[in-house]
Formats: C-alpha cells, structure tokens, sequence
C-alpha cells in the first residue's frame, strides 16, 4: 500500500466522520516537501491530518478558527507510525477509527455532560477506553487488542483489559529503559488522569501503576509522573491485591459464532 492509498483512505474516513458534525475540508498547500497536509474546519475548531515523510508519522492536529483561519496554536491530539513498506491497509483503518475516536469524543462529552443533572467540579470526562486509546500510540498492539475487545464485549471491560493487554506492556516498555518512550508514557497518564472519570482515575493508579513489576520500573515510571499523579499512585499502593469484580461476557452473535466455527473447521 502506498502511503498515497493509505493517506486518501485516512483521510477520506476523518472527513467523513467531521462532515456529520458540520465541519469542511478547506484548501491547503503542503507547506513542506516532506509533509502531507489536509484541513477541515468549522467556525470554532480546526482539524489537521500531517504525514511527515521523513520520520514517517501520521499525526492529527487541533487548533482555534478565527475569523482570519486557524489562529496556527497547533496541538497534537494523535500521532502514529506508518511506514508503507511495512504497514498495511489493516494499519491504516485502525489509524483511521483512533482519528475518528479522537474527533468525535468532544460530540460524545457534550452529550454525557448534558444528560448529568449534576457533575462534581473535579471529575473529568475522559473514560478509559479513550485513555487506552492514548496509549496506543506508546505500546505497540494495543490498539488492535482494543478492537477486538469492543467486538467481544458489552460493556467494555476496562479492569480486566486493562490488567490482561495494558499492564504487561507497560512493564516491557519499562523494563527497556527507554527513557524517550518511558517520558511519553507518563505525559499520556498525566493528562488522562488529570482530565479522566473516577472509572479512568482508578484504572490508572489501582490497576496499571499498581501492576508494575519491579523496583527499578516503578523508579522509572515515578520520574514520569506528576506531582498529583505520583501522589494518587502513593495512596493506590494500598490496594495492591485486591480482587477486581470481573465483567460479564457479551454472547457472540449467530452470525459472529458461524464465522468462528467455519474458521475452525479450516
């Protein structure tokens, strides 16, 4: 797949997915020969899709509109890895969907917010599948993991996904010592705890900081926490061994048992 294919398909799919919510494509020129540039905009909010060549990243970009264009305080919301001579079309969608996730979770927010009569000042409105989410971009595989546990279940079992896919991934990033990798990390918790519900809160320190393994990890994964969060982790060391009340499986449905069935008998 070239990386044309992949950027029209990723593309083609965000656009689709802002159009629902009232947003245009705009024109744009490529302001560097190494990157790839599309904008959609509404009169409040700006979406940028950059490939950069060179390093091979996909990333998704959000800034203000004004009345003269996008004020150009460019933050990133999503970046990926795609190298065509290695990803596929498979990599390319799940780009796509964390684009669209990332997109449309404002339009979600807005919509839990006004069905809370009341909401405490402190509690944020990220959940945790959106902060696994986040997390993709640093462990390599989950998001493929992600997908296929909205597939099998309802609800999202985000304890058990959590310990089971989050968990021995981030003790292997930590037990490389990357120290690049380890500080993006602790960014991605830091803000996801600092913005997260009480579910996403104590998903982060109950479940994965209390699942790191090893003194020297923990060490690491502390010198990238904030204040606050390395704080909420300190009191959540208390609760190291407690029984998580697992979720309930989601029956599969004819259709899914069928394909599954035929698989096997391959």
């Amino acid at each position: 797949m070239t990386i044309n294919e992949a950027y029209e398909l990723i593309c083609t799919r965000v656009q689709e997915a802002l159009e629902s919510q009232g947003y245009s494509k705009l024109s744009v020129s490529n302001a560097e020969d190494n990157e790839i540039v599309s904008l959609y905009a509404n009169d409040a909010t700006a979406y940028s899709i950059i490939y950069y060549t060179e390093k091979k990243l996909m990333v998704l970009e959000s800034c203000a509109m004004t009345d003269e264009g996008p004020d150009n305080e460019w933050r990133s919301l999503a970046t990926w890895m795609f190298d065509p001579e290695t990803n596929d079309k498979k990599d390319a969608n799940s780009i796509a969907n964390d684009f669209i996730s990332t997109v449309s979770a404002p339009v979600r927010q807005k919509a839990q917010r006004a069905q809370k009569k009341k909401k405490r000042d402190d509690d944020g409105n990220v959940d945790p599948v959106f902060l696994f989410k986040r997390l993709a971009a640093v462990l390599p595989d989950l998001m493929d993991e992600i997908f296929n546990e909205e597939d099998c279940y309802s609800p999202f079992r985000s304890a058990t996904f959590a310990k089971a896919s989050v968990v021995p991934k981030v003790n292997e990033l930590l037990s490389s010592g990357n120290k690049q990798q380890i500080e993006k990390l602790g960014g991605i918790l830091n803000a996801q705890y600092k913005n997260g519900d009480m579910d996403c809160r104590s998903i982060i320190t109950i479940v994965i900081l209390n699942g790191i393994e090893g003194g020297q990890n923990e060490e690491r994964m502390n010198s990238a926490l904030s204040e606050e969060l390395a704080k909420a982790w300190k009191h959540a060391r208390h609760y190291r061994g407690k029984n998580v009340k697992p979720e309930k499986q989601k029956k599969p449905s004819k259709f899914k048992q069928y394909a599954q069935n035929l698989n096997e008998t391959r």
